[in-house]
């Protein structure tokens, strides 16, 4: 009898000490997001840079994230897990946790419905509607393989962040479309990005915008301007509608078809663009042809 009441008291001091000082969150909220991975990571830092205090960083892949947020006098950590269920829909797990107020937490939260739990549930919902607002913005469409044709280029080199593409394109631009126009350069196609690095942990691109040109021998030599062949290849394809900012949520479109079919790519994806971004109008009805290539061990 002596021995069962001990070994009950074990497991309970082991299930307390467990809970009060190792189990590594005051609180679990889960919830479906509408979206994939790709797509619900790029969303969750843009949202949260538009918090007062608030910073978040990628842990070691797109699909785990640590948000600070400063509540009053304490930091809530939401640590945010995101598990595809399917192509377009998420499962997300959030673990939070007050930084400095943790063993009260825990000790409040089973008997009662404390402030805390309900900023953290607030705070996930503020995240979901403003998803849900994201998801009306844009559209991807998934078009298979396909093969790009090579073309000779006019580019300018870009370093910056996924969400500063855009703004890079727009600088280019009008700079590339006079140097064409003044100097009489043959056009031989739309506008184009090619990237040359993604680093996908903090989401810095480098890139080269260019213009599919008819190359001759009399190309004139311009500061910032270089001259090159591209080359075409095997490449899954997506249609991307929407403002040239988010074009990158195709990637990830591409990136989960690849993963889910076991084919291998280089993560260098490449969008041609039909619309001018700096002519602004409905976003909806801007066009991008995005692609990711094959590599040559799946061809």
């Amino acid at each position: 009898m002596k021995k069962g009441i001990t070994t009950i008291i074990a497991v309970i001091s082991i299930a307390l000490l467990w809970y009060f000082f190792i189990k590594p969150q005051d609180y679990q909220i889960r919830v479906i997001a509408k979206s994939n991975t790709g797509t619900v990571n790029q969303a969750l830092k843009s949202w949260s840079k538009t918090l007062q205090e608030s910073s978040i960083s990628q842990k070691d892949d797109i699909a785990h994230l640590e948000q600070l947020i400063v509540i009053g006098d304490s930091i809530h950590i939401y640590n945010w897990t995101i598990t595809p269920t399917n192509d377009s829909t998420s499962q997300l797990v959030i673990d939070v946790k007050d930084k400095d107020h943790s063993f009260m937490n825990k000790l409040l939260v089973p008997f009662a419905d404390t402030n805390f739990e309900k900023q953290a549930r607030k705070t996930v919902t503020d995240f979901i509607e403003n998803l849900n607002i994201h998801r009306k913005e844009f559209k991807v469409t998934f078009m298979g393989e396909d093969h790009l044709p090579s073309t000779y280029c006019a580019c300018v080199e870009h370093k910056t962040v996924q969400s500063n593409k855009a703004f890079g394109m727009m600088e280019s631009y009008p700079f590339l479309n006079s140097v064409i126009a003044s100097n009489e350069i043959q056009v031989n196609g739309v506008p184009f990005i090619e990237t040359t690095d993604w680093n996908m942990k903090n989401d810095s691109i480098r890139f080269n915008f260019c213009y599919p040109i008819i190359k001759t021998d009399s190309l004139p030599i311009i500061k910032d301007i270089f001259y090159k062949e591209f080359i075409g290849m095997k490449s899954l394809k997506a249609i991307y509608n929407g403002n040239y900012m988010t074009s990158d949520r195709a990637w990830y479109t591409l990136l989960d078809y690849a993963e889910e079919k076991q084919i291998e790519v280089d993560k260098k994806p490449i969008e041609f663009f039909f619309n001018n971004p700096n002519m602004g109008g409905d976003a909806l009805r801007w066009k991008a042809e995005v692609f990711m290539p094959i590599t040559e061990q799946y061809e």
